[in-house]
């Protein structure tokens, strides 16, 4: 099970990149419970997402969401996170088009500086952490991992955005990734932090220079599986 399923259902790009956004900053914990928060929130705004959030107010996002509970989040971060996505669409027309209002060529962490700032001005700072901006050093894994849905296409990711070059993202970082590049040696960084992402994302450019993060997908899938003996990797150099 991934948090790329249910994405890959929205043939509509509107819609995916709505889905999209929420399955990947709801991708805290195990997946079995994101898959179910993620339908939690996914069913009340019924086939298509996009044009649900485009109508919708705050007070309405916050009756629907009453008793909505996963992990750090309620209420209010998701009425709030919702709201600031259904501003978006209202403003930009799209979330792929607010991205570039921040991005230029090389400077993805500018497009995510603006996305962030501005998902947290609109929702009047309720988000929580289902928004981490790079500002303070976070890896942004989440956010990450959002742009690689969004920008790959291939058997893995569904893609739907045209204007951002694969060879700009990041990797994002989790438990998985960090400790399996640090073992073949992509970084030394003691945190999985910011520079670690931009560690790891320049030695996977050494080897496919053009799309460092495909290697991302079946990377953590090792990470993930119970039976892996990790050790396997310390034996490797890159």
């Amino acid at each position: 099970p991934d948090p790329l399923a249910p994405v890959k259902t929205y043939d509509d790009a509107s819609d995916r990149e709505v889905v999209a956004l929420i399955a990947s900053s709801l991708a805290v914990g195990r997946v079995e419970l994101i898959l179910k928060a993620i339908d939690q929130v996914l069913k009340p705004l019924g086939e298509h997402p996009a044009a649900a959030l485009k109508i919708l107010g705050k007070s309405d996002l916050e009756k629907i969401y009453a008793d909505f509970v996963y992990r750090f989040f309620k209420k209010k971060e998701i009425a709030g996170f919702l709201f600031a996505i259904g501003q978006a669409l209202r403003k930009f027309g799209g979330l792929e088009s607010l991205f570039l209002s921040g991005y230029k060529k090389d400077s993805l962490l500018d497009g995510i500086e603006k996305f962030c700032s501005f998902m947290d001005e609109e929702s009047e700072h309720n988000c929580g952490i289902l928004i981490t901006p790079p500002e303070k050093g976070s890896a942004c894994k989440r956010f990450n991992l959002f742009l690689r849905w969004m920008v790959r296409c291939d058997s893995v990711d569904p893609g739907g955005w045209k204007c951002i070059d694969k060879r700009d993202l990041l990797v994002p970082v989790d438990t998985h990734m960090f400790d399996i590049a640090t073992r073949l040696g992509f970084t030394h960084r003691r945190y999985g932090d910011l520079k670690a992402a931009l560690e790891i994302t320049a030695g996977f450019a050494r080897y496919c220079p053009e799309d460092p993060v495909k290697f991302d997908f079946s990377l953590t899938r090792l990470g993930i599986h119970p039976d892996l003996d990790k050790s396997i990797f310390d034996k490797l150099t890159v």
